[in-house]
């Protein structure tokens, strides 16, 4: 019987068709103090084509490289991530995440959302936030709802980030294989932890006359002990502000870098 409740979740169904609605050019939404999944709106179907088709009517928001303009070169500066998102026996929201493996050439050691760089074989976004995730935990795409796409952030290297947001209704089904080239361990975290003051510090950071705030959140699993920072930590605010539609309990003042390929 457990293995069917995900099938079953009257929540996600909600949630998924709440965030095919959510648009990213409204930089202000109007948060509602009510649980995001009590929300009444007419059912509709939708599908990665759909998503896709969204993608692209949102090609001049999501900007190209300021650094490197020629169509190649903004290619190669090009990488999306995957929030996976699925219910616990619980019913709450949890987030998949990876440790990057020590040898890698960038980031290693750190907490990240499964993802990477555009390759040239990609049709959008989606495909290489799910070809990515399919490569270094061995996620099956065929078990992820893609049900929307956030706001691009650029990196303080000038890539640009494009944060892919599915839902993986069974997680049952999903059966992890780890890339030991790229990854190091798997866990997921509460995704409204993203929004909370608890298990969260943070450090004034000022680069090139900007001044912002780097934030920290610690998680703790049977095995491990994490920490959650930077702009992985700055895509979960952004992605549970969208799925419980609030803000944080906290001052976010997030570095101006970060919104560069928007500007």
């Amino acid at each position: 019987m457990a293995t069917n409740i995900f099938h079953r979740s009257e929540n996600l169904v909600k949630l998924a068709e709440r965030l095919r609605l959510y648009n990213p050019n409204n930089n202000h939404p109007s948060f509602s103090s009510s649980n995001f999944f009590n929300i009444n709106i007419q059912n509709q179907k939708c599908n990665v084509n759909e998503v896709v088709k969204k993608e692209q009517e949102l090609k001049p928001e999501l900007g190209t490289d300021p650094i490197n303009s020629s169509s190649s070169n903004s290619r190669r500066a090009r990488a999306a991530v995957l929030v996976c998102l699925f219910e616990d026996q619980q019913g709450h929201l949890r987030v998949i995440l990876t440790k990057r493996a020590s040898t890698v050439s960038t980031y290693s050691g750190e907490v990240s959302l499964p993802g990477g760089k555009v390759e040239e074989g990609d049709a959008n976004d989606m495909e290489t936030a799910l070809r990515e995730a399919e490569e270094e935990i061995g996620l099956d795409r065929s078990l992820v709802d893609v049900v929307t796409v956030l706001e691009s952030f650029t990196a303080k290297k000038g890539i640009i980030v494009i944060p892919v947001v599915g839902i993986l209704c069974d997680r049952n089904a999903f059966n992890p294989v780890i890339n030991t080239a790229e990854v190091a361990a798997i866990f997921d975290a509460p995704l409204e932890m993203f929004l909370k003051d608890e298990n969260r510090r943070e450090q004034k950071v000022e680069y090139m006359g900007d001044q912002y705030v780097l934030h920290f959140f610690d998680h703790e699993t049977e095995k491990e002990k994490y920490i959650i920072w930077a702009l992985t930590a700055g895509i979960l605010i952004k992605a549970a502000s969208v799925v419980y539609q609030r803000l944080p309990d906290f001052h976010e003042r997030r570095p101006r870098f970060w919104n560069r390929s928007r500007q």
